[in-house]
Parts: C-alpha cells; sequence; structure tokens
C-alpha cells in the first residue's frame, strides 16, 4: 500500500469517474486502474462498484476512503511541516472564500499577492459558510475567509477586520429620504436577499428580526448581490451591500447607500484554519496582505458598531 495508490483512490471517489480521476492525478487511465485493483487485491476487498454509473464506493469501500483521506492528509503535513522550517511562501495554498467577501476583497490585495510572490499558487474557491467548513474539516482547502463565529474545537479563526452592513435604496423608496436606515423601517415585501444559506442573509435578518422575505424573494429566488443592486438601481426596491463594496460604487451609485442607525449592524470577517495547521509563513503573509488593502478604520470594531 502507498501514498499514491491512496491519493489515486480519494480522486477516484471526488470524480466518481475513472478517467476524469487519472486526468486530475496526471497518469493514464489503466495505470490508474491498475494501481486502485492493485490495492482492492491487496486489502481483500473492493473498493468500488464499477457497475454502476457513475462509479459508486462498496460499503466497505466507504471506510476505507474515510481512513485514506486521514492518512494522505497528515502524510502531507510532513511535506508542509519541512516547507515551514524553511519559510517557504510557494507552492499550492488553496484559500476558499464566502461569494458576499469575494467580489470586493480580493481585487484589493489578489493581484499584488500574485505579483509580489510568483512562486506561491493560490487557487480561491467561492463558497457558503458550510461547504467552507466541510471542505476545511476534509482538509479539501487550507484557510477560509468567513463572516461567521466558529465553534468547532478543531478550527481556529482569527479577525482580519470588522465590516458594516449598508443598505441600497431605490430613489422611489420611502425611506430614500431618510439619512439613516432603521430595522422597523424595512418589510420583507420590498426587500431583496440572497438565497438561505448565506450568513450575509441569515445576519440581517436576524438584526432586523425579519421572519419572511416574500414578494421579491419569490419573484426572483436565485439572485445575487450584484444583480439586486441593479434592480434598485433601476428604482425597485431595498437591499443590502457590505461596506467594501461601496468603495467600489460611482457617485451616483452612492447616493443610493444608506447607513444603519446606531448600534450599526456589523460582520466580523475572520481567516480560519484546522488546529494543527502548520503553513504560517505563507498564512501570515496573507493575513498582513489582507490587513494592508481594507481602510485602517476597519481594522477595529467602533463604539457605533454590533457584529450581528
Amino acid at each position: 500500500m502507498t501514498i499514491q495508490q491512496l491519493e489515486y483512490i480519494l480522486a477516484v471517489d471526488r470524480f466518481r469517474h475513472f478517467g476524469n480521476a487519472a486526468e486530475h492525478c496526471l497518469v493514464t487511465q489503466p495505470t490508474l486502474s491498475a494501481m486502485v485493483q492493485k490495492l482492492e487485491e491487496e486489502l481483500g476487498a473492493k473498493i468500488f462498484d464499477r457497475s454502476t454509473q457513475p462509479i459508486q464506493p462498496t460499503s466497505i469501500g466507504f471506510k476505507i476512503i474515510e481512513q485514506a483521506r486521514a492518512v494522505v492528509e497528515h502524510a502531507s503535513k510532513v511535506k508542509e511541516v519541512v516547507q515551514e522550517e524553511g519559510h517557504s511562501i510557494k507552492g499550492v495554498f488553496r484559500l476558499a472564500i464566502l461569494p458576499t467577501i469575494a467580489p470586493y476583497l480580493l481585487p484589493r490585495f489578489f493581484p499584488k499577492l500574485m505579483e509580489d510572490y510568483p512562486d506561491l499558487d493560490i487557487r480561491v474557491t467561492e463558497m457558503k459558510t458550510q461547504d467552507v467548513l466541510v471542505a476545511l474539516a476534509t482538509g479539501k482547502v487550507d484557510a477560509a475567509i468567513l463572516a461567521t463565529v466558529v465553534t468547532d474545537k478543531s478550527l481556529q479563526a482569527e479577525t482580519l477586520f470588522y465590516e458594516q452592513f449598508l443598505g441600497y435604496v431605490a430613489r422611489k423608496e420611502p425611506i430614500f429620504k431618510n439619512e439613516m436606515i432603521r430595522s422597523t423601517d424595512i418589510s420583507g415585501e420590498r426587500l431583496w436577499l440572497l438565497d438561505e444559506g448565506h450568513c450575509f442573509r441569515d445576519q440581517l435578518m436576524r438584526f432586523c428580526q425579519l421572519e419572511t422575505v416574500k414578494l421579491h424573494q419569490a419573484a426572483y429566488h436565485l439572485g445575487s448581490m450584484e444583480t439586486f443592486m441593479r434592480i434598485v438601481e433601476g428604482g425597485k426596491g431595498i437591499t443590502f451591500i457590505p461596506e467594501l463594496a461601496s468603495y467600489q460604487l460611482s457617485e451616483e451609485q452612492k447616493e443610493l447607500v444608506r447607513p444603519f442607525a446606531i448600534p450599526r449592524p456589523t460582520r466580523e470577517i475572520s481567516i480560519v484554519t484546522k488546529t494543527d495547521f502548520v503553513r504560517y509563513s505563507i498564512l501570515n503573509m496573507i493575513k498582513e496582505s489582507i490587513r494592508l488593502s481594507v481602510p485602517k478604520e476597519m481594522l477595529t470594531l467602533q463604539k457605533t458598531q454590533r457584529v450581528v
């Protein structure tokens, strides 16, 4: 049994297809199939049911794959320890980030990071919070940028900055004439919010004490923040944006922005890793790059703000 064989069965489990798994592992399909079959013969157990499409693990296969994932992850840690000893800033680093953070934060620091560290291959993936937590637990990502309190004891989080929620209000809305938004001014019928599962939505729903979002959410069920902003600009309803998004707006668009009344709802943006994480040279460099890229006042929680 070799680490390579274990990596092969993990690839087959991921893609549920020998050809795609072989392509991912940069080997021919016959080579990968032969190595998986050799492992099955050594173990005396079938790991995959090849009669199904897509291929499925057998009942014992699920248990073998679970152990293989743990072994491969621990083996990779050995290489990471060696790299970290030399304070290496190179290789592949997998970073997950929420879709409500990525468009506004990544452009501020990522291009310069790529230019300053050409030997570092940071692979960024946008995911919802629950998917991120699974990816961290299974070792599919090395770190994640989240906007939620982490309670899992196998994870550790460090605050990067604090970001206010801002209202984005159509000119035809009654509250457009107000300088600030109060939660009592908001009704579900006029709101455009993201689907359930986005912590950005969940945090706002709790703060504003909204039980349901009715008309608009039903009419436009699958939405993005940018889409909702365009609808508001077209004269319909209210949506919410994170503070960093406001720095990308034109002067005309900024006229639609309204802050909340004090205390202003704010989210805590953190970088999260597993507790056995070892690649701190890269992590610290990323943290420093992010903190230098955001306005200084966002680095601390203000007295007018409340984390939601």
